[in-house]
């Protein structure tokens, strides 16, 4: 999976950006696309977008990797999802989606409309519902928003990155990352959530604040930072959103 975002779609974290480029220099979102089909020539595909957006995944069997991955679009929204949920049938039945054939992307792409358009629950809730080892990346084609999302057992691998042109990027593939963001990358951090308006936060523990973690390569070099729960640092509230232009607000509080 393959995920690239430019600056007018959203923007990563100023800790992820390494101080030093070192010998490893970031490429252009064009190159990494290219390098992950050169990488994956007879599975590889992808679909690129007009607001400055890519997704790509790898077909084939789920013993390959180790999980499943699937790509679908639903209403001009778009899922990458790796893994599984183990309770998609209770789910189904939760989102009104019987009588559908529905797959775990297509069930993340409901959650996310529900929230969207609807907005009942926070987003951490919405995700805390979700029972097994996932990773996702989401994109709303209208409206342009990105929602990314790693499951708490950090099971399925995922990391992101910035591009050198400030792009964020996400992949499942820690060589991808790193040959693509040079030292501007780190493990995307479990139980966490990432919106292209309301940022980095913690979906396992809403609450506290996460703190970016440096982090040094085996050359000595700093590199992109990780970010973990800060235990000691909670915010005050956890305000409720119900209208389609500002649930992701209420992550603001918390969000890196």
């Amino acid at each position: 999976m393959l995920a690239i975002f430019q600056k007018q779609v959203a923007h990563a974290p100023a800790e992820l950006h390494s101080p030093r480029a070192g010998a490893a220099k970031p490429k252009n979102p064009d190159e990494i696309l290219r390098a992950f089909h050169a990488a994956h020539p007879a599975d590889a595909f992808s679909a690129s977008f007009g607001g400055g957006a890519a997704l790509a995944c790898v077909s084939g069997p789920a013993a390959a990797a180790g999980y499943q991955r699937m790509f679908c679009g639903l209403d001009d929204i778009f899922c990458v999802f790796l893994g599984r949920l183990d309770n998609l049938s209770a789910l189904i039945r939760q989102y009104g989606l019987c009588g559908r054939s529905t797959n775990e992307a297509l069930l993340v792409i409901e959650a996310y409309r529900t929230l969207r358009d609807r907005g009942p629950y926070p987003a951490d809730q919405v995700l805390k519902d979700l029972a097994g080892s996932f990773a996702f990346v989401v994109f709303d084609n209208k409206s342009g928003a990105i929602f990314a999302a790693l499951s708490t057992d950090g099971d399925v691998p995922l990391y992101w990155g910035v591009a050198a042109d400030g792009s964020v990027v996400i992949c499942d593939d820690r060589e991808a990352v790193k040959g693509g963001c040079g030292k501007s990358y780190a493990p995307f951090p479990v139980g966490c959530m990432f919106h292209s308006e309301g940022g980095l936060k913690s979906f396992e523990h809403p609450m506290n604040r996460l703190k970016p973690m440096p982090r040094v390569d085996s050359e000595g070099v700093m590199c992109g930072a990780t970010f973990k729960v800060d235990t000691f640092t909670k915010i005050n509230s956890m305000p409720r959103v119900g209208s389609a232009t500002n649930w992701a607000a209420a992550w603001d509080d918390a969000a890196i």
